[in-house]
Parts: structure tokens; sequence; C-alpha cells
């Protein structure tokens, strides 16, 4: 063992068996299996029990496809969140939930089914809807668990189970039985594509191309009654729309009573417009040489009438608020079947609110020109129609915002339909008797009870609720709960009575939402049952509830109903659309049927938006999606991981593969340094081997103090959902605190040093207790390799099998006390070293020196930096990298390094530059500090 290079690769210490390569698609499935036959989850629970608890309740995604990035990301985000409270030391069970009912999966079955359909009986079609969701329920359960998300996956809630059906049935018993439900005629948006009403939460605002119209309403009431100057002449007021296919429903033109309007006239003809808009009238209507011959208030318009500009109908003139003067002309044309403020408008001065648009949305009992056409087909035959009456004034398109429905992405129309709502003003009293307003409980809730994250969903929800309509719940479909009401033949009023209610509720435990459709409502009632007019006749209705009141009702049937959680919950957390979703209707079922009248949660967290990396909302059309079961069987799930944490989750976030590459070289670096931390603690034993605290050298204290106020750091950062906070704090930690500096300043102390010295086991001492603590601190996030990290740490008394289920390791732990003194010491310490290391690159660039170990390193320094480097001389020439460090004091402020060659030989062993270097036994030119280590090592020692 004579040459150099054998007798260092000799002494190199062994690595353990962590991996060289992460392997991640190959060893994952590998950790998942094992967590799985030893029952982690359950596990976790019970060493958590009888714990502060945490629940984070789990908003159900759609069970009607494979996850997409989108759902990795919350699903992700949640995980870090259940897992960081569990290692918090908090009780935090995770009961994921999936959504079930709904259109998309009807759809999807319908053309599965195709005219087969016609012949089943409903039952069986539900059937084969429950059969669909339940084929994505597992699809998605397995690829959730493949990204390491732990939780009850071989339970978890479905809205179409049994019991949860019940329980939405219950909740709908519970507002129906309490005077919040209602059935009435109002215009509603509907979807004539899905052919069913929707709610204000299924309505997405997309862009869409309408014909823009002018239309002129001919007076035929006195003109003079309006104003003294228009006695004996041809008057019109002039409507503007972008749905001509409305015109055939047009019963009134709204005026405003606080409005000033002008007369027109031109070529013998004379328009009202609202005065404000008179010159935009003007341009669009071709009415430039129109003179100006009166002017008067809205109010004068009040009652006047109008010809239908194609019909034999008289229009009656109205006043409304809600008449802007933004656009059109301040006369509203108004189709109380097509709009909301249009349909109170009627009900005020009693017009006739009959929708002659079908389901489908065809235009019925019209004229030929239109009659049969769907709405937008309708508009061009109406717009000719127009123009051959010589009514039509003006005409062009504009590219608007317009309403869409959130499954089909279509437009939807407003259609006066019999539909069921819930009163959002309706009178009820708080938890403690104080008489309010169900919308103005729901406020009090958000303003007082709910801490929002980020702040500004505060406001966003609020602002929904102070102006929302009231709830419409019904949908005109079969997969769902029905509204399970008996309506009297007679009187045609509901059945109210909570015995006939409570047994439904219990039938629908027993044999599902089916046994609506099975049975006919003599079958389903008790004998004798009787309505209040007497009848004992009674027909079922046939709607089903809105799916959001399914996933809204979730507090009920998941939180108050599973052991182990209770609502209010601590935590919902989903993406920003859940406002007019899932956060908006569980806070309203829960303030309206509640125990306490008060909102479901304690906290509501909102992630962005999935991008694709030029900022583009990811589609199939532009093949842009990222899919996270195939960068997990490819790269890894830590790499998806990895990038949900390495984002700020408030914003929008991006992700492509060349993202995911990039997480991937840090995580490569993450595991090189995890690889280093345990290749280096070979034959340690901490029960025996550990150094105390005080007696450790220098650098390993100072590391020591910087892991403790990485820890503190890390855990606030958990705590406050800065989740890429703790990314690059860990990356920057263990890229350069330790690989960069710490452990490269240790391959001398860790490779020629005697295994059992001092020196040595000081630093395997803070490797060990960095590993340790880093292990359980990356945990929530790289949950594949920190476990893989804990399996490989010296193993002592009460180290537990998994690294899920320990806790957080506390500052304390780390280091008894902080130390800002030690801190400040080598803050100055890394000044010095900076600048030491351009003089050592200047010196290799002049080839005075070759590697670090070939240099003398001479600072001159002031008085307080001199004191500092005598102080820590006895480390100086590891810290630095270099053989010899000499210091000298000097009156001029600051420091000055100057890289020399070194004095003396190469040590062979250490390769050092030493004036001590001889041979040593059978070892030629050994330095005096190796041949000691020899000796230490047991070379050369004689018994």
């Amino acid at each position: 063992m004579s040459s150099a290079p054998e007798l260092k690769a000799t002494l190199t210490l062994p690595q353990t068996d962590f991996p060289m390569k992460a392997n991640l698609p190959q060893n994952e499935p590998l950790r998942l299996q094992a967590w799985q036959s030893s029952g982690l989850y359950e596990q976790i629970r019970a060493a958590r029990a009888g714990r502060p608890r945490y629940v984070l309740h789990d908003g159900p995604p759609y069970a009607n496809g494979p996850i997409h990035l989108g759902h990795a990301l919350n699903k992700c985000l949640k995980d870090f969140i259940v897992k960081s409270k569990t290692m918090a030391g908090f009780d935090s069970p995770y009961v994921p939930g999936f959504d079930c009912h709904g259109l998309p999966i009807e759809i999807k079955v319908d053309e599965q089914l195709g005219r087969k359909k016609l012949s089943m009986p409903p039952a069986e079609f539900l059937s084969a809807c429950r059969a669909y969701a339940q084929k994505y329920i597992d699809l998605q359960t397995s690829q959730f668990v493949r990204l390491g998300v732990f939780g009850r996956w071989d339970r978890p809630y479905s809205t179409m189970s049994r019991e949860y059906e019940a329980s939405i049935l219950e909740t709908f018993y519970q507002f129906f039985e309490q005077g919040f439900v209602y059935k009435g005629l109002k215009p509603v948006y509907w979807c004539i594509h899905d052919r069913t009403a929707l709610a204000d939460a299924e309505i997405e605002y997309e862009m869409h191309t309408s014909p823009s119209v002018y239309v002129r309403y001919t007076l035929t009431s006195a003109p003079e009654s309006i104003d003294a100057a228009l006695a004996g002449r041809t008057v019109h007021t002039i409507i503007w729309t972008t749905t001509p296919w409305t015109l055939p429903a047009s019963l009134a033109v709204a005026f405003h009573p606080d409005f000033t309007y002008v007369a027109l006239e031109q070529d013998g003809h004379v328009y009202i417009v609202a005065e404000a808009l008179a010159a935009a009238v003007r341009e669009a209507c071709k009415l430039q040489s129109a003179v100006e011959i009166a002017r008067f208030a809205g109010a004068k318009l009040e009652r006047t009438t109008y010809q239908h500009p194609f019909l034999d109908r008289s229009i009656l003139g109205v006043l409304a608020d809600y008449v802007t003067t933004e656009q059109g002309t301040g006369a509203v044309h108004t189709a109380p079947a097509h709009g909301a403020d249009d349909f109170h408008t009627g009900t005020r001065y009693q017009l006739d609110q009959t929708c002659n648009v079908d389901n489908e949305g065809r235009l019925r009992n019209g004229l030929p020109e239109y009659e049969g056409k769907t709405v937008f087909q309708a508009n061009e035959p109406i717009i000719e129609l127009l123009t051959a009456r010589g009514v039509l004034m003006g005409r062009n398109d504009i590219y608007h915002s317009y309403p869409h429905c959130w499954r089909c992405h279509k437009p939807v129309i407003f259609r006066a339909t019999e539909q069921w709502f819930i009163n959002i003003d309706t009178p009820m009293q708080t938890a403690g008797g104080k008489p309010t307003v169900f919308r103005q409980r729901a406020l009090e809730e958000i303003r007082n009870s709910i801490r929002w994250d980020p702040a500004w969903g505060e406001e966003r929800i609020a602002n929904m609720i102070a102006t929302r309509p009231d709830w419409c719940i019904s949908r005109q479909r079969v997969w769902g709960v029905p509204i399970a009401v008996f309506l009297c033949n007679k009187c045609h009023e509901p059945l109210q009575n909570p015995a006939v209610n409570r047994a439904i509720v219990d039938l629908f435990a027993k044999e599902g939402a089916e046994i609506w459709h099975q049975r006919e409502a003599a079958g389903l009632l008790p004998a004798g049952t009787a309505c209040a007019c007497g009848s004992s006749d009674f027909r079922k209705e046939n709607d089903i509830l809105d799916v959001w009141f399914d996933s809204g009702a979730s507090w009920k049937a998941v939180l108050d109903a599973e052991p182990g959680l209770e609502s209010p919950a601590d935590l919902y957390f989903e993406g920003g659309d859940q406002y007019r979703g899932w956060f908006h209707t569980s806070l309203l079922t829960s303030v309206g049927i509640g125990a306490q009248h008060a909102s479901p949660y304690r906290m509501v967290g909102t992630a962005g938006w999935t991008l694709d990396e030029q900022g583009r909302a990811m589609s199939k059309s532009l093949n842009n999606g990222v899919d996270p079961v195939d960068i997990a069987n490819r790269m890894g799930a830590e790499i998806v991981r990895l990038w949900v944490a390495s984002v700020d989750f408030r914003e929008d976030v991006r992700g492509s593969e060349n993202l995911m590459q990039r997480v991937a070289e840090n995580y490569r670096k993450l595991r090189n340094t995890f690889r280093f931390l345990l290749g280096n603690l070979h034959e340690f034993n901490p029960a025996t081997d550990s150094v105390p605290e005080a007696n450790l050298l220098p650098l390993d204290r100072y590391m020591l103090q910087r892991m403790r106020e990485l820890t503190e750091k890390l855990r606030g950062w958990y705590d406050a959902f800065q989740f890429h906070r703790v990314y690059h704090d860990v990356i920057e930690f263990c890229v350069v605190d330790l690989s960069a500096v710490y452990l490269d300043v240790l391959k001398d102390r860790m490779y020629t040093f005697a295994p059992k010295s001092e020196a040595r086991r000081s630093a395997q001492t803070v490797i060990y207790t960095i590993a340790h603590a880093l292990a359980r601190l990356v945990a929530p996030i790289l949950s594949f390799t920190a476990d893989e990290v804990w399996q490989y740490l010296p193993q002592v008394a009460g180290h537990l099998p998994s690294v899920h289920l320990a806790e957080f390791p506390t500052p304390e732990e780390i280091a008894v006390t902080a130390d800002p003194a030690l801190l400040a010491d080598w803050s100055t310490l890394f000044a010095v070293r900076e600048e030491a290391m351009k003089s050592l690159e200047e010196a290799r660039k002049e080839k005075r020196i070759g590697k670090g170990l070939e240099a003398r390193l001479r600072i001159e320094a002031d008085a307080s930096v001199f004191a500092l480097l005598t102080k820590y001389s006895a480390g100086l020439k590891e810290f630095f990298n270099v053989s010899q460090v000499e210091i000298a004091a000097r009156t001029a402020e600051g420091f000055t390094p100057e890289a020399l060659p070194a004095d003396g030989s190469k040590c062979n062993r250490c390769w050092n530059y030493r004036t001590d270097v001889t041979d040593f036994l059978t070892w030629q030119g050994v330095c005096g500090r190796c041949q000691d280590a020899l000796q230490q090592m047991g070379y050369g020692v004689h018994a």
C-alpha cells in the first residue's frame, strides 16, 4: 500500500446502500406497496390519537375521467397540509371524496347506451351511471395514491353512496320544513344543449358574437301626454338588443324615471331616446340630421303604449331603475320570460310571463319565419322580418362576454320556467335566538368567522352572497338525488309531513335514489297520507337537486356523520372557481340548517389555475397539457410533488415538461446531499458516538445553529402554507450551506482523520442531526425520498419505522439555545471566505497555485477581524480549504486576503502541504497529522 491514490482509496468511508441513482419510477411503487401492506395511514392515525385535531375537509373532484395537472396540484397541496399538520403533532385525518352525480356522467352514459336507453327503466340507467362513476373513482384513487397522497383511500366518501344520498335528501327536507323552499315561475339560466336549468354557480363567461340591432317601436298612445311639442307627430322610441330572438316575447319598453329623454325629429319622424345616449344613437341609426324638439323626464313615459314591431300586440311603457346609459338607447326592450329584471318588471306591471321557448330552445307559437327554430337560429330570420317591416334602424355584430354552461361550454339563455328555489332572504334566528335573515347571517360568518387565504377571497364571496338571487336547486335530469316531494293532484301544493320525509330518507339510505323511480307515489307513501286539502291523490316531483347542493351538504354527510370528524372543518381548500361552487353552497347549507347556523369551515385556502409555460390554459386542442401520472411513471412522483412545492399556489401556476426537468435537476441536488450525509454516517452510533453540543468544533456548532434557524423557518412556512418558501429554503440550505460549503469543507476531516477521532465524531454528530431533522422537515413534500432516507439513518432506540410516524424537529432539539453571537461571527468569517476564494481563483488563473491545498492564505485584518480570525484560527485552513493560513494585524480598516504557494511538501495521504512530511512504516511521504491518524487506526501500534 505504497501509492498515495491507493492509500486514500482504502481510507475513504464505504457508502451505505442509499442508491446513487434514484430510479424513482421503479422504487416508488415498491414503497407504496410497503406503506399499504404495513397499514401506514392507520398507524399514523393511531399514533396521533388523542392529539389536538386538525381537519382538512376534501372537496370532491368530479369522477368522470383521469386526473390532470390541476388535480395533482390540488391533492398534493392538501397532502402537504395534512402531513405537515400531522408532523406538527396534530391528529389530522384525511378522508378523500368524489362528486358523482350530474350532467357530464349522464351524457357519457347516454352516448354509451345509445338507443338502448329509450327502453331502459330509470333505475337501470342510474345503475349504469353508478358503474361509470365508480370506474373513475377507482382510477383517480389509484392515480392519487401513485402521487404519494396519504388518506383513507379504501373508504373515501362519494356523493352517490346510499348514506350520502340519504343525507342530501335530509338536508333538503330541513330547508323544506323550515320554510326556505318554494316552487315558482322565474327566469333562470337554461342550457338548451343539456336541456336543464342552471344555477349562477354553473355559469361561466366566454366570448361570443351576437347580432346587435336597433329597432323602432311606434307610439300608439297620445304623444301630447308626454310633451305638447309632440302633438300630431309620428313618434317612436328605439330599443337596442343583442338577442333578437327575444323580440317575439317583447311586452314592454322600460325607461328610467330619473333620466332626461329627448325627442329627435328627422324626415317627419320623432324618436325618443335618453339624452346621454343621443349622440351614439344618431350615429348608429343614421339620424345625424335629427333635431331635438323636446326633452322630458323618463317618468313621463310610464303607461305610454307602442306597437310591437312585427306582432299584433300593444307594448307598454314601464319604469325601471336598472336602465343604464352605458350603452343602447335608454329604452330597454322587456321580455318577462327571458330576463330576471324583465321578469320582476313584468310582475310589477302584471304582464304575461308565459315562455314560448321550449326545453330545446325552440321558439313556439310564433310566426312562420321563426317557428320551430332554436333561439340562435331564429336571430337572422327575425332581423330579416324587421327589415321587411321597415323597423330596423341599425345593425352590426358585437363580440362580447356572454354566459355559457360550465359543463358543455355552450351559450345559455334566460327562460322562465317553474323551478324549485331556496329563498336567500328567509327570516331565521341565530343559534342564540337572535332574529336575522339567511343572507345576512351568511355575510356575518364570511366577515367575522372565517380566515381567507388569499385575503381577497372574503370580498369575492361576500359580493356573490350579497347580490345573488334565490338559489335555483332543481334540475331537469335523472342522474342525481330526486327532489323527493309529493304534490297534491287536487290543490297542487307540496305535501308537508315531516314523518313522511323521515321515512323517505330511510328508504334512500337502504335502497338509494333509485327507489324514487321504482315506485309510484302510492307505493312510497304510508297508508292514509292526506294533503291539508283532504285529498290523498299525489304525484311525485320529477326534478333532481342541483349537484352543488350535493357537494354543499358534505359537511353534514361526512364531517357530522364520520367518527373522528366534526364541523366546522379547520380548512376547505380548492381552486378559485369554488367561490361560486363548493365554498358557496357549503356556506349556505350550513348557515341555513346547521345546528349553529354557522360556517362549515374556519379557513378557506384557494389555489390558482394551472397554465402552460407560455401562460395559456391547458387544453386538448392546444396539446399543451402535462399528465402528472405520465410524469410520475417516467420521472417519479417526487418530481410532481416538488413542482407543486416550487410554485406559489395562490397565483396561477405554470407547468410543462421543461419545468418538470428543471425541478428534477433540483431534486437530484437534494438527493445527492442526502446521499453524502448518509454516506458519512458509516459506523456512527448516535447513542454512543455523539459529541456533546458544547464540545463540537466551531464550524460544526455553527452548522447546528444554521439547522436550528432553518427548522424554525420551515415550521413557520408550513404553518402558513408557504410551501414554495419551504422549497426555496431547503434548496438553498442543501446546495449552498451544505454541499457548496460545509460538506465540501468536511471532506478532509471525514476522509483522513481517524474514524473515531473527536474531530470526526464532531462532524458526524452534526451530519446525523441535520440528516435526521431534514428528513422530517421535507417529508410532507418529498414523501418517498424522506422515508427512504429515514430507512438508512443509523438506528437508535425509539427510531420509528417510517418518517411519517415521526414529528417535526423542534429548534431546541437541534441546538439547546439560539446563539446569535456565533451566527454573527460566522457571518463575518463567510465574508472573509468569499474574498479569499476570489484571491485563490486569481492565483489559479495566474498559475501560481493549482488546487486550493497548494496554497497558503495570508490575511491582513483590522483589529476586530484579526481578533475573530484568531479566535477561530484552529479551523481556518479547513474552512478556507487551503494547507496553511497566516493572519496579521493592520491598522487600516477591513481585511485583505492574499493567496501564496504553500510551504512544505505534499502529503501523499491527505494531499495537504506540510513541513512535517516524512516516511512512515511502508508509506512514503506522510505528514505528522496522518501518521497520528494511522496510529489511532492501529497501524504501527504493537500489542
